[in-house]
């Protein structure tokens, strides 16, 4: 059993993640355990892994310390952010269920939730703001799904108020922590029943490995998603766990640095003669902002020596995302409209470069 030391600041257990769990040499690194079969001592008898899609050593640090990054019971490791996503939704409902979800949503989940309904397997409803989102709650549901900071509009949304209504009609809250990690934000903390990130971006947070990390408190909701996960196979490799569990290690040091970052470039964009709006949410490394005329993107694009033009957020490199074409190109255009997101948008990630350096690029390719 790895130890957490949930008592402690959560600088100091990210930096001791893994940190005892050798029990045979006293490696300080995590082992990584690529077997996947392992011997059983005896008939009827097992060491707790057997075969590694249901359980495996590297694996298990990685989705304990989660767990306890969040405040959680139990975590999840899977082999991608959108398989967390599925892990979820399938494993949480059933046939004809209704979730009540956010029109202002990462492209990809929406393509999914769209993909589901067309099938004829759960039925969606799209909110445009908090007010929305509460009137269709009250209509009755079983799963809420939010972001919060939503992607790519930056909008915050109130956790528990709203944890509290769905409970009210016995939803499950559902919360993408992906932009914020539970360095800034712990949904379950604020009444959620299951949180989730993409763990190839800020958490892994060096642009090298993809995964998707869950955690849940409730035994029926732990019950089924653990049924579920070791069902369908969507398991973590184990060296992808690893490479998770390096990044974790230094995830509140970089987010220091992504949140000055993005300060610095709030307040450059803000006093930019060719930008019309910025969208930020007062922390985190995540800026998206408005130009005025959308005629001069593609050029500016082109003259970008630091950021680079790509999909993508929270690694240690600065990316810029047009999501009209890239992340959000699947929502269709008058959808993306009612809630802003319209072809002068772009999207920041901060990296963990110095903040000069981001302002002067910025500033020098998107000269009018």
């Amino acid at each position: 059993m790895v130890i957490i030391m949930t008592d402690k600041h959560i600088e100091t257990v990210l930096a001791q993640i893994g940190n005892r769990s050798d029990k045979s040499y006293g490696a300080i690194n995590t082992p990584l355990y690529f077997s996947t079969a392992y011997k059983h001592p005896g008939l009827g008898q097992s060491t707790g892994y057997d075969y590694t899609r249901t359980a495996n050593p590297t694996r298990d640090v990685l989705q304990q310390a989660i767990a306890a990054l969040e405040n959680g019971e139990q975590g999840f490791a899977t082999s991608s952010g959108m398989a967390a996503i599925q892990l979820v939704i399938e494993g949480l409902l059933d046939s004809g269920d209704r979730v009540v979800t956010l029109q202002d949503l990462y492209g990809g989940s929406y393509r999914y939730f769209h993909h589901l309904e067309e099938k004829g397997f759960y039925n969606f409803t799209y909110c445009l703001n908090e007010a929305e989102l509460y009137a269709e709650i009250e209509k009755g549901a079983q799963l809420v799904f939010i972001e919060t900071p939503t992607n790519p509009m930056m909008v915050e949304f109130d956790i528990q108020a709203i944890s509290e209504k769905a409970h009210a009609v016995g939803a499950i809250v559902v919360v993408d922590n992906t932009f914020y990690t539970p360095v800034i934000q712990r949904p379950l903390e604020d009444g959620a029943d299951v949180v989730l990130h993409s763990a190839t971006k800020y958490i892994g947070g060096h642009n090298d490995v993809l995964g998707g990390l869950v955690v849940s408190k409730g035994q029926a909701i732990n019950t089924k998603l653990t049924f579920q996960l070791n069902t369908t196979g969507a398991t973590l490799d184990p060296f992808a766990c690893w490479l998770i569990i390096r990044g974790l290690k230094t995830l509140a040091v970089r987010l220091q640095q992504h949140e000055k970052n993005a300060k610095a470039l709030v307040a450059a964009l803000e006093a930019h003669d060719a930008v019309e709006k910025v969208y930020y949410a007062g922390r985190g490394g995540m800026v998206t902002f408005a130009v005025k005329d959308e005629s001069i993107i593609k050029d500016a694009l082109n003259k970008l020596h630091i950021f680079t033009f790509a999909e993508s957020l929270g690694g240690v490199e600065s990316l810029i995302t047009y999501p009209e074409t890239q992340t959000h190109a699947d929502i269709p255009t008058e959808l993306r409209a009612k809630y802003g997101l319209t072809n002068k948008i772009l999207r920041i990630s901060t990296g963990i470069e110095n903040s000069e350096d981001l302002v002067a690029d910025i500033n020098q390719a998107f000269q009018v």
